[in-house]
Parts: C-alpha cells; structure tokens; sequence
C-alpha cells in the first residue's frame, strides 16, 4: 500500500522543479516508510514524464524500492496497492523465461507489464492502481483494479496529464484545479457522494475502476477492461459445473464450494511481511474473515469500535473475540471526537465526509495502526452477497407502485409521521414508491427525490445525464442483480470504498478486502438470486457457510449495523456545531439552499418531529468542505480553491 504521483508535460504546462516532491509530501501518510522519484524525457515529443512514489512496505519491506526502473526493458513503474496472486505469477514468468530476482510483488508487476503489455490487467488478482512508463513507444499506462478499491485522480491540461492518489497531491500542481464543480455538487444532494468520474473539483476527476488509461503521443485513450458481473442476466462463470445449482449440483456443493474460494480469498490476503490484524465489528461478515484467518494459526490482533450513547455492537465483537483467542482491542467514540476530528477528515479525504462511521474508522485505524501495518475487514460483503434489507425489498417494488396513487398518498405521511424506531419501514414505503428504479436505489441510502432537492437547494436537481452513476445493467437482469450492480458500480468504490482507502490511509496502514476479491464474485453471481437472497434473508449462502465456522447466536442475530448516534448529538451536544456551519453568517454554502427550507429542516429536526440527521450531516459536511478548499464568500464555478496540507 502507498500513495503515487506523477504526470507527462512539455514546454510551459512543466511544473516548477519542487512539485513532484510537494505532491508527495501531501500524501505522505500513504507511505512513511521511504519515497522515490524519477524524471524522464520523451524523445520524440519533448514531454517531461515524472513519476514519484511514497512506501509503505507490507511485502518485502527491506527491498523493491520505487519507482521500480528497467532500463533494459525500458520501463518504469509506481505501483500502489497489493498483487495477491503474485507468487503464481512469478511461476508464470520464469516459464516465459522472465527472472524475478526479489520475492516482491512490485518486481512481479513490472515483468508481467514486459510480458503481456496492456492485457496484464487480466491476469492480476489483487487491489492496485498503478503507472507505468513504457520508453519502447514513449506511453504512459494507468490501470486501476476491479471494484475501485485503490483511487487514482487524473487532470488534463491540453495534451498533458497529471495523475496522484489523492486529489491533495494534484493541488500542488500550480493552477490545476479552476474551482468548485457545481454539477457535481448537484450530484452530491442527489446521492449523498459524488458518482464518478466527477469530483467537486473542476478538472479534477477519478480515473474509474476496472478501467486502463494510455496517454501516447499526446492522445489519452481509456479502456473499460472488466465489468461487474451482475450487470448481465446470467454471467458467463455460470459455465462452471462447480456454481451451478441445478438438478447436477446440490446445496451442499455451492456452499462448500464458496466456502473454498472465501477462505482461499482470505489465505491470499494473509501474505504479509509484517504484523497484521482485522477489523471486527461482531457482525456476520468481519467475524467469518476472523474465523477464517484463525483457522491458518496464530493468534489474530481484532480491533473494534462503538459508540457512547449509541447503538454499540461491543459486546458482540468482544464475544467473538473470546470464541477465536484473539487479542482484542476496542475504540469507544464520542461526539466530542466528532468536532474534534471532521474538519481535518474532510481534508484528508479531499471530500465531504459522507458516513459519521468515518470518524470511527479513523480512529480505528489509528489504534490499530499501533501494533500492525495491514487489516483484513469484511467491507464488500453486503454489496456482492445482497447484504442490505433493500436487496430484500426491491422485488416488492412493482407491487407498491401498482397501489392507486390516491392510497400511496394516503399511506406516505402516516408512514412518515411514525417514530424513528420505524425508521427501515418508513425507508422502504419512500423508496418503494419511487418508480424511476435510478432514483429509488439511491432513496434506500437516504438521498432526497427531485421534488425535495427542488424545495430544499437553489441549484435544482442532479440531472441523470450529468456526473450519474452507471445504470446501465441489463433489462433482463433480475431487481437484485439490478441494484446489486448499481452498489457494485457506484455506491461501493464511490463511497465506501474510497473512505476506507482515505481513513486507514490516513493513519498509515492498509485494508484489504476478501469479499471484493473478483473471482469469488464472478462465482457468486453465477448462482441463482435465491443463494443471496431468500424470503426475508440476505447473504443467504455466507449464512450457511457460516454454520461450520461460528457459533448459532452470532449467525442468527439481527444485523445492527455501524451506526452512530448523529441524529441524537444533534439535538444535543453537536447543537450548535451544527447550528454554526448551516445558519451561521460565514456559512460558504447557505446560497446554495433556499433559506426558508433549510431553517425548516434544520427546526424540524432538532425539536424531534423527524429525523433529518443523514440529510444534515450531508450538509453539514458540504459546508465543512467549502471552509477547507474555498475562500469565504459565495462559491461559485469560477473560485479558485486553497491549497489544504
């Protein structure tokens, strides 16, 4: 895991010679552990290509320094992210007579770039995000993993191209980004983050998943090399004799066989050079990856965290913590680590904080970072395995929209009137009734429809053709698999994926994700939905699997969730932090809203008449967003934006 930077420029769109090394210093707690920078020039179009790189060494620590050059070959590489198969590959290489003189996977990267060229993307099974500088034909080549698990920035000026980890590192270069992106900042109201590609800097954009960039003679082509496969009907994995369910294959075969590629997934991720942990929250996914990582011996670090006041699942990890022998940690978080925190969290991930959890995650990571470099955490699993009680739901939806429209009315605000102990059912009736499936799967997550962003902002309503996520599953794909992919495609790598990057790497140490690995994916979405989802039950296969790992209470328990008491401390303690950003005179972001509907918002919440908190902390983060980036004063397209360190 570390952080990269970089970009191919000529004549005046060259930085000052001091950039690379300011792009590197402001993402320098993605690799404390050494740095490296090289500078080339392009023969044939006079382009400067930089490429620089910050250490975190999990995998060979002593060795493999970067940027990792050939000058046989001709190529250079930065590499962010881990190759786990790199060992198999090695074998590979060596029968294609390339020699790895290092038991490292960034050296096994590079040589497998010198064999397979552009198609190596298919042969690695891991987490990356990476550059390569290929002298044979002056190209520069991006790759980003499956799920989007590694980020990687890009900014274009002219035939030039700059590339980094995190935006931060981008803002070093003079002049890069123009100002605040007012699409995406509709696209942020619309869905509670911003889809990708966009970011809420102009010029500044994500480099997708699944996707490779080659920049070649001043032309950058890129190329969508992998798709999720619950985007088709019937994915081509369903060829397997082993995932298929049918009157040759029985249920003990599909759960034995997931259990196989789970805890292969899991002994993959385990290489490490130095001491690793996991995160474990006590629910099903996290205490299935402890089971599965006690099962290869030694005795597993857990690192848990809850909150006061709140709904905590301590008890429950500490009880898993028991059942395996693990040596346990947990964190207890306040809202006073909320105000002492926010501000520098948005800074670190260039971008509102989009879920309370995250301030939890840091300190997490923070704790854990401690006594280990690397945790494994159950991250993914609700997205592949159709963890989320909309993924139970959304087969009801055409049967909600058929109710007359004049019941639906009749139903809505009496759902809406109930308490927030109703709060799943009174989600559900909300989204259910959406009958555009595009805005309904981001309701599930408490985003506002059209007609609320209307009421509510001043910049009208995210346009589906502007900065959207991919809705472009087949027609044939069943609901699941519909909402499935869109989490797969958009909510996981925008989202949740890119604040568990941000927020361990912010503390120096790396996650990795044994549900997201995609072979194991492919495989479960060959299987029929009713192995996901069946009845009222999600995650319906991991359950069974489960049985012969953990104990009956911890796989039947109810999911809680990692939830934080926001909407309490907003009425209570976080009252006029809350009160300072949105009402406050200095407030950067007030113009966007309409002011009437706003302090509305803001009353009907704290006086308790509903439960606005998702909506508030979105906002509450837009503002805290602003202060950071832009001068005070209107925002408008046109600010320039500060520099944040």
């Amino acid at each position: 895991m570390c952080g990269i930077a970089g970009w191919v420029a000529s004549g005046p769109a060259i930085p000052p010679a001091d950039t690379l090394s300011e792009m590197l210093g402001a993402i320098a707690h993605r690799g404390p552990d050494g740095s490296g920078a090289v500078l080339i020039r392009c023969h044939a179009t006079r382009h400067e290509v930089a490429l620089g790189h910050r250490r975190l060494a999990i995998i060979d620590p002593k060795g493999a320094p970067q940027p990792m050059r050939d000058t046989g070959a001709g190529l250079t590489l930065v590499f962010n992210g881990e190759i786990y198969n790199f060992r198999e590959l090695r074998r590979t290489l060596a029968l294609a007579g390339l020699r790895c003189e290092r038991d490292s996977d960034t050296e096994v990267l590079l040589r497998a770039y010198e064999l397979w060229g552009h198609d190596v993307v298919h042969h690695l099974r891991g987490m990356f995000a990476f550059a390569v500088w290929d002298e044979r034909d002056e190209s520069l080549f991006l790759a980003r993993d499956r799920f989007g698990e590694k980020p990687l920035f890009i900014a274009t000026r002219g035939d030039n191209l700059f590339f980094a980890s995190e935006i931060k590192a981008l803002l070093r270069v003079p002049g890069l980004a123009e100002g605040v992106d007012l699409d995406a900042v509709r696209s942020y109201f619309a869905y509670r983050y911003v889809p990708g590609p966009a970011t809420l800097f102009m010029g500044v954009r994500k480099l997708p998943p699944a996707t490779t960039l080659v920049w070649r003679r001043g032309v950058a082509v890129q190329r969508r090399y992998w798709t999720a496969p619950d985007r088709a009907a019937r994915n081509s994995a369903a060829r397997d004799s082993a995932a298929r369910d049918d009157a040759r294959g029985s249920r003990a075969d599909a759960v034995g066989e997931f259990r196989k590629r789970l805890e292969e997934a899991v002994q993959l991720q385990m290489v490490s050079d130095v001491p690793f942990g996991a995160f474990l929250s006590g629910g099903l996914d996290s205490s299935v990856i402890v089971a599965l990582m006690s099962r290869r011996g030694g005795k597993v670090k857990t690192f848990t965290a809850g909150f006061v006041d709140g709904t905590s699942e301590l008890p429950y990890a500490a009880a898993v913590a028991r059942e395996f022998g693990t040596d346990h940690h947990e964190v207890v978080v306040s809202h006073a680590d909320v105000v002492a925190r926010l501000g520098s969290l948005v800074a670190k991930r260039d971008a509102p904080v989009s879920e309370p959890s995250d301030v939890a995650l840091h300190m997490l990571a923070t704790a854990a970072a401690r006594s280990v470099k690397m945790v494994l955490t159950g991250e993914g699993s609700d997205e592949v395995l159709g963890g989320y009680p909309k993924h139970v739901a959304e087969r009801f939806a055409p049967a909600v929209q058929w109710l007359p429209a004049s019941l639906r009315r009749l139903l809505e605000p009496l759902v809406r009137a109930l308490p927030y102990r109703f709060r799943r059912l009174k989600t559900a009736v909300a989204s259910l009734s959406v009958g555009d499936r595009r805005e309904r799967y981001v309701r599930w997550f408490g985003a506002l429809d059209r007609a609320e962003l209307t009421r509510l902002t001043a910049l009208g309503a995210a346009r589906h053709d502007s900065h959207a996520p991919p809705f472009d599953a087949e027609p044939d794909a069943s609901a699941l698999r519909q909402v499935l992919y869109f989490d797969q495609t958009s909510w996981l790598p925008d989202n949740l994926l890119e604040r568990a990057d941000r927020m361990t790497m912010a503390a120096s140490i790396e996650a990795r994700v044994p549900y997201l690995d995609h072979e194991l994916a492919q495989f479960v979405s060959a299987l029929p939905d009713h192995w996901r989802v069946h009845g009222f039950t999600g995650k319906r296969i991991l359950r069974a699997a489960a049985r012969e790992l953990l104990p009956r209470p911890i796989i039947e328990r109810p999911k809680v969730g990692f939830r934080v008491p926001v909407d309490q401390w907003f009425r209570g303690p976080l009252r006029e932090y809350l009160l300072d950003h949105l009402r406050d005179g200095g407030s950067l972001t007030r113009a966007y809203y309409d002011g009437q509907a706003l302090d509305a918002l803001v009353h009907e919440h704290l006086e308790g008449r509903q439960n606005h908190d998702k909506l508030l902390w979105m906002l509450l983060n837009l503002e805290i967003w602003h202060r950071q980036y832009a001068p005070r004063g209107r925002t408008t397209a046109a600010t320039p934006l500060q520099r944040v360190a």
